[in-house]
């Protein structure tokens, strides 16, 4: 996901660099290439055996363009998502840079997915928010190394503020005495914040808990009682048909260049800010320079996010703005990127080149290789709408016939995209997507020794500890609660 934070600079960070940006930043070369494929940290391939798909980068450009939307279809109200809330846009954008950053792939040049270089761990352990520790990262801490600074001259409040202000109130919620502190309370944070992204982001961008209970299941097993057996719960075992690792988890491209992308098609035009006003204001996600939201510069006061407009909570009157339907068009802001300074200054034409680039096989090819079918879930050449006559690459190029060129092998971003949008309203991710992005981010969590899957599988949010409301209960909005940000 693009860098369009509703924030400032991490308050507790050092003065900021020159601009960077997810996914266009300066090249740094491939290197630190290891022997194993699959080595901790690395990107990799979930379909190895797939060959790439290696369209005309013409007709990638011509299916860029006409991915994003006109002004009328940015005001319609009818292409917004009721089921999923607009903070889930942006959350999304915090677990994709929890766990993992690219600065060496190149849009013009092919690269190897095993050669690039993980600048994040792939687990959702907070390195972002932590880095290596107080002992390590010292200017991130308080004094007494326990608690995470916060600047003093924040304009708003972003998920990474909130959890820094969730990780102080859960050590102010710990007793004093408690040994190794700090650890505990890091702990705890990373497992409160794990079960959000398995038990409420997902739920909300796969429909439901279905694909979940596909993949972490329950055992269970008998023992003798009384005069029968008694059922005992057992451990959790999680089980993954596509997505495996040897020894340590890696980020596959299938899920960072393409499915996990979906959230792109999420992300509004603009965003309602401070509703203290009658009349709050519709800031652009890129507009105006100091005056949009773009993050990386400080904003007026007056454009202070309130999380109420962002997620539903309880007992409150305002409620959260949508996020955009999960479809084949991105917001018009993403057409032309302000800290581009090359010539693809548009998001969607940067996906699908890096697809390109990094040899992604077809949908299709995907699709059946997971086991599907024409006339079942494979979408039609109709079903994706691709048209004959589209415009060229670039102004003057002759135009190009799209449904010749992707009906039979479609873009997989572009496909995952368009089932969404055909097979579920744009509500929740289709068959390919939801899978991949499901299977990739439980099993990061399943190949993580410290995440709550693997080192506590019984364990579960108690209630009336950390903002839980309830016993096995704990969403993005108990976490807000808790840490105490402004919510209306």
């Amino acid at each position: 996901m693009p860098d369009t934070n509703l924030s400032n600079q991490p308050p507790h960070s050092s003065p900021s660099p020159p601009q960077r940006f997810h996914g266009v930043l300066p090249i740094r070369g491939l290197e630190d290439v290891p022997r194993s494929a699959l080595y901790e940290g690395r990107f990799g391939r979930m379909f190895r055996n797939l060959p790439p798909f290696a369209p005309d980068d013409a007709d990638l450009l011509s299916l860029g363009a006409l991915m994003i939307e006109t002004q009328a279809q940015a005001d319609d109200p009818n292409l917004d998502n009721p089921d999923i809330p607009a903070g889930f846009t942006y959350f999304g954008q915090f677990i994709d840079h929890d766990i993992t950053f690219d600065p060496n792939s190149k849009l013009q040049r092919d690269n190897d997915p095993d050669a690039l270089r993980n600048f994040r761990t792939p687990r959702y352990d907070l390195d972002s928010l932590y880095a290596d520790g107080p002992d390590n990262n010292p200017y991130l801490y308080d004094k007494d190394g326990v608690h995470l600074l916060v600047g003093k001259n924040a304009a708003g409040e972003d998920d990474l503020l909130a959890f820094i202000k969730f990780h102080n109130k859960v050590v102010e919620a710990l007793p004093a005495s408690t040994p190794n502190l700090f650890d505990e309370a890091r702990r705890i944070v990373r497992w409160h914040y794990q079960w959000v992204v398995v038990h409420d982001f997902l739920r909300k961008i796969l429909g439901g808990d279905d694909v979940i209970n596909d993949i972490i299941k329950l055992e269970k097993y008998k023992v003798p009682f009384g005069g029968g057996t008694k059922d005992i719960q057992g451990a959790l075992n999680v089980d993954l048909k596509f997505y495996h690792y040897r020894n340590q988890p890696f980020i596959p491209v299938e899920f960072s260049v393409a499915a996990y992308r979906f959230g792109h098609s999420m992300i509004r035009t603009d965003y309602e800010l401070n509703p203290a006003t009658e009349d709050p204001n519709d800031v652009e996600i890129f507009g105006t320079e100091g005056e949009d939201l773009r993050g990386f510069q400080e904003r007026r006061a007056d454009l202070e996010i309130q999380w109420a407009r962002f997620f539903e909570f309880s007992g409150v009157a305002q409620k959260p703005q949508h996020s955009r339907r999960i479809d084949a068009k991105i917001a018009v802001g993403l057409g032309s990127l302000p800290f581009i300074t090359d010539m693809f200054k548009s998001l969607a034409q940067r996906n699908l080149l890096r697809g390109k680039a990094l040899g992604l096989p077809s949908a299709q090819a995907v699709a059946r290789a997971m086991g599907m079918t024409e006339g079942n879930f494979i979408l039609t050449p109709a079903e994706l709408a691709l048209p004959t006559n589209a415009p060229g690459g670039k102004p003057g190029d002759p135009p190009r016939d799209l449904a010749a060129a992707f009906g039979e092998n479609t873009p997989l971003w572009f496909y995952i995209l368009k089932e969404a949008e055909v097979r579920c309203s744009g509500k929740k991710l289709g068959p390919i997507g939801a899978r991949i992005v499901a299977e990739v981010l439980i099993g990061l969590l399943d190949g993580d020794p410290a995440s709550y899957l693997s080192a506590g599988p019984t364990w579960r949010p108690k209630k009336n500890q950390f903002g839980a409301p309830d016993d096995g209960k704990f969403f993005m909005v108990d976490l807000l609660r808790f840490a105490g940000v402004t919510i209306s």
